[in-house]
């Protein structure tokens, strides 16, 4: 199952949990699939290098969370920042694959020294 594939997957999951559920748990699945589809269209662009995008943004989350006071924005703010690190997880975990297959044996050596 490819990254594309199982990002839909989860879409659809989530979709359907979202009409019975309530308050935190039914944000945390609306942000969710925000963020699922924020990624899935931010990798289309061939450009982009996505681990850094999302890098980046989770570095963004993370100082808001250290300027808020106010405990229920930082809680969610820390469940944003949650599945973002289980997106860039899934993400960089499958470029590092990709890349693994592209290198030859050599290539792997010379990076090692």
């Amino acid at each position: 199952m490819s990254i594309e594939q199982l990002f839909q997957a989860e879409i659809k999951e989530s979709e359907r949990w979202i009409n019975t559920a309530e308050g935190v748990y039914k944000r945390d699945l609306i942000k969710r699939i925000e963020l699922i589809k924020w990624v899935l269209e931010q990798m289309k662009n061939p450009e982009i290098n996505i681990c850094e995008l999302m890098e980046s943004k989770m570095n963004e989350v993370i100082l808001e969370i250290n300027q808020t006071h106010d405990i229920l924005e930082a809680d969610k703010l820390h469940s944003e920042l949650g599945i973002m690190d289980w997106l860039f997880y899934q993400v960089c975990k499958d470029q590092q694959k990709k890349l693994a297959a592209s290198l030859t044996n050599q290539e792997i050596l010379e990076i090692q020294d």
